[in-house]
């Protein structure tokens, strides 16, 4: 089934239909030489007549009679010409629209960026040329298409020979076959599966102020300087990382926690916040960790107000519990943080804040926090 142009009085219309089958072509055959029309063959097989035209123009065989020649329509010779016109399209057809993308896509998806990032930011860049543009969902399903290192004349001969194997699509070729291009994924997951959430605890925290008690303006995204901040546990649940996230540039800030307390919460949030202008650093949303017992230390040195989210509610700090994600893609669960050190903190930090976002029309986190920055 394809889409072609045709005209129906004065306008244009997008016509769907199918390529004719072999016993069609072997009917159609039979019909022509006994002389039939093309509109009766046309109505014979429930076809548009000018379907049947195509067919006898284009799979036509021109043979020699005495010291004459002329066409004739043989169905043999037109199902193996249409046959081969397919396997040519198959051919010259890239697995990902065209070369530069496949080359943009292969090179950014080694990077870290997703799909839906890698596709953002090409209409981003180049806003006027279709070429270069890409939906998300095609990358998704090339990544979780088979691979393999045949060519594809060796997957057609494979065709050939075994008539059981499958005759679509299905397969793509790649020099990296071995290594599924799931794994530069964030999760690495072999199927797609629905987000989950971690879960915070019930602690008693002193100086509490509901995150329902915030003021609008934060919840509404539209002042800059709001964080969200949390823990990430490493392994024996000793050391960790702490992250804060700024919810209007997405930028993504963390700092290593020899202890998952309250020191180490003062000392990562003092590295964080101390090197911020006052606009820059408003007030901070955590969840219900006992680390976080230390929140009031920022309102006094820094002037921060502070907000707690509902137990069990990661949604409620949805931004941060998403960079989390991410920061756990470069340092899986049980990673002992006493081993890593900054210049790779840094560098994980700095990969994070330079991919673009779609919420920020694909610029990048730190493109937008560096513009808000200098604001006067």
């Amino acid at each position: 089934m394809f889409t072609s142009l045709g005209r129906i009085g004065g306008e244009y219309i997008l016509v769907k239909h199918s390529k004719l089958t072999g016993t069609e072509r072997s009917l159609l055959s039979d019909w022509k030489k006994q002389g039939l029309s093309n509109g009766e063959c046309a109505k014979r097989l429930n076809r548009h007549v000018a379907t049947i035209g195509r067919e006898l123009s284009r799979n036509r065989v021109r043979v020699t009679i005495g010291k004459d020649w002329e066409y004739i329509y043989e169905s043999i010779h037109a199902q193996s010409v249409a046959m081969k016109r397919k396997r040519n399209a198959w051919f010259a057809k890239q697995p990902l629209k065209n070369k530069k993308i496949y080359s943009y896509v292969y090179k950014h998806l080694r990077m870290s960026w997703s799909p839906e990032q890698i596709a953002g930011r090409l209409k981003l860049i180049h806003p006027g040329d279709t070429s270069w543009h890409i939906c998300h969902e095609t990358i998704y399903q090339y990544i979780y298409r088979k691979k393999t290192d045949m060519t594809k004349q060796g997957i057609l001969d494979a065709r050939i020979m075994d008539r059981r194997l499958s005759q679509g699509i299905t397969v793509a070729t790649v020099t990296d076959h071995t290594r599924p291009l799931y794994e530069y994924l964030r999760r690495k997951q072999v199927r797609r599966r629905k987000r989950g959430s971690r879960k915070s605890q019930r602690v008693r925290i002193p100086d509490r102020v509901s995150i329902h008690d915030r003021p609008a303006v934060i919840n509404e995204k539209k002042q800059f300087g709001h964080w969200e901040g949390d823990s990430i546990v490493g392994k024996g649940h000793i050391t960790g990382l702490h992250t804060e996230y700024e919810r209007l540039t997405s930028l993504t800030r963390f700092e290593k926690m020899d202890r998952i307390n309250a020191d180490g919460f003062n000392r990562a949030t003092d590295k964080i916040f101390s090197k911020l202008p006052p606009k820059a650093r408003l007030s901070a949303t955590f969840d219900n960790g006992s680390e976080n017992t230390g929140h009031v230390r920022l309102k006094r040195i820094y002037g921060m107000d502070t907000y707690f989210a509902d137990p069990y509610s990661a949604w409620q700090r949805g931004g941060n519990e998403n960079a989390n994600l991410w920061i756990r893609y470069y340092f899986p669960k049980k990673t002992d943080f006493s081993t890593i050190g900054d210049d790779e903190l840094r560098d994980v930090e700095r990969e994070l804040n330079n991919r673009p976002r779609k919420r920020l029309g694909f610029m990048t986190p730190k493109e937008v926090f560096d513009k808000y920055i200098n604001l006067p």
